[in-house]
């Protein structure tokens, strides 16, 4: 099966996705800051780089931006 790539297998650790692990474990200013900043990454190269695939991780990063600030942390801190 291939590899899905804006949800890769090598994020995940057992049943958590290091975007869990980041959320429980950061303040949230960190968290919103790496969602920000990736978002704002995949946009600006989208048009060199990998064009659609950039867009569309981008959008994962501000929906998980906007599930992180709805609803918190998903995961308890380990």
């Amino acid at each position: 099966m291939k590899n899905n790539p804006l949800k890769p297998n090598h994020y995940a650790h057992g049943k958590f996705q290091l975007f869990d692990l980041m959320e429980a474990q950061f303040p949230k200013q960190w968290v919103v800051g790496f969602y920000v900043l990736n978002a704002i990454k995949y946009l600006t190269r989208y048009q060199q780089k990998n064009g659609i695939e950039d867009l569309e991780k981008a959008m994962v990063y501000i929906q998980r931006l906007i599930d992180f600030e709805k609803h918190g942390v998903k995961v308890e801190k380990v």
